[in-house]
C-alpha cells in the first residue's frame, strides 16, 4: 500500500495553537505529514527561519504520541507544488481563521490544481 503524504505550509510565525489544532487533524488523514515552514520575502517575519522550524519541531512530541504518524519539519524557498512534488505528497493541508481567507485560499486550490491534477488540497 501507498504511503499517504501531506504538506501542511505557512511561515509559522510564530507557530500557534491553530497551527497545531490543524497539524494533530492532519495527522489523521496521512501516514506522514511534512510540515513545510516557508520563506516568504513578502513577509518581514518575527523570527528566523531556523527559530521557527525549532519552535514547530519543539510542539510536536505530543502530536505524534497519540497516533505515531511520521511529521518531519522542513523549510522550503520554491514555489509550493514543486515543495509538495518533491516530498512524494498528494494533499495540501490548508487551515482557514475566518471566512475571507476562504476566496484567496480557493483562487490558490485552483492554481495549484492546474499545475497538478492529482495533488488534493483540504482545509
Amino acid at each position: 500500500m501507498t504511503m499517504r503524504v501531506g504538506v501542511y505550509p505557512g511561515t509559522f510565525d510564530p507557530p500557534t495553537n491553530g497551527h497545531l489544532d490543524v497539524i494533530g487533524r492532519a495527522t489523521r488523514l496521512v501516514d506522514k505529514l511534512v510540515i513545510g515552514v516557508a520563506v516568504n520575502v513578502g513577509k518581514s517575519p518575527m523570527f528566523s527561519l531556523e527559530e521557527r522550524v525549532g519552535m514547530v519541531e519543539a510542539e510536536l512530541a505530543p502530536i505524534t504520541a497519540r497516533n505515531g504518524t511520521v511529521i518531519e519539519v522542513k523549510p522550503f524557498d520554491s514555489l509550493l507544488m514543486h515543495f509538495v512534488r518533491a516530498q512524494g505528497a498528494r494533499l495540501i493541508v490548508r487551515g482557514l481563521r475566518a471566512v475571507t481567507d476562504f476566496d484567496y485560499e480557493f483562487q490558490m486550490t485552483g492554481m495549484n490544481a492546474r499545475l497538478d491534477p492529482e495533488v488534493e488540497t483540504v482545509f
